[in-house]
């Protein structure tokens, strides 16, 4: 079947969109009455939406956690959250400091009633803080949409990711106290016994 178009006298509309006359392709690859009222509508091209960057922790509630490299321990915690935090490309120290500000506060340990209503911060509802540990960890931002084999260009640059995980600890350091840390870059063997278990995934968006 030849298509209508520009060889034959007949004009093909120049605007990327589908009007109201235009039928898509079917299954077997022919045209249903796309042709109306003297154009040939082209189907409408869509641009893949734009990838929002957002730095991504994993927190895993443990009764005790601890980050060894080479044989040797070099972070380790009893009760409280083991942090595994990503930077994506486009966040910055304010990203940091407001997923910070959301693990602080998440009531994600048992009152007395057990129930989950206290934070790492007030773990025996007398202001007993649990421990953090926090562990950098770029493969978050892993993306398998396009095959087996995860992407990780969403990961920010390295140097990007170290400044970003070194803020994220400072300010921890700053507004909680009991904070032990992994390494960035380096391979290390995460130990932990998760209490519940309970593993919640957090992601903080850019303004607007």
């Amino acid at each position: 079947m030849r298509l209508p178009g520009p060889d034959n006298g007949l004009h093909v509309c120049p605007k990327l969109s589908i009007c109201r006359h235009h039928m898509p392709l079917s299954g077997q690859g022919r045209y249903r009455g796309a042709f109306r009222q003297g154009h040939w509508h082209r189907p409408e091209v869509r641009e893949p939406a734009k990838r929002q960057a957002g730095m991504k922790a994993l927190l895993q509630r443990v009764s005790q956690a601890s980050v060894v490299i080479a044989g040797d321990t070099v972070g380790r915690i009893g009760q409280g959250l083991l942090v595994l935090v990503c930077a994506e490309r486009g966040d910055t120290e304010a990203e940091a400091a407001r997923l910070l500000a959301k693990i602080l506060k998440l009531r994600i340990f048992a009152d007395e009633a057990g129930k989950m209503n206290r934070s790492v911060q007030d773990l025996d509802g007398q202001g007993g803080r649990g421990g953090l540990l926090v562990v950098s960890q770029f493969t978050l931002a892993a993306d398998v949409s396009g095959g087996n084999r995860p992407s990780f260009t969403g990961a920010a640059a390295p140097d990007v990711g170290r400044r970003l995980y070194d803020c994220f600890v400072a300010q921890a350091l700053a507004a909680h106290g009991p904070v032990q840390t992994g390494r960035f870059g380096a391979d290390m063997q995460v130990h932990l016994v998760n209490d519940g278990p309970v593993t919640i995934a957090l992601r903080i968006d850019p303004p607007g």
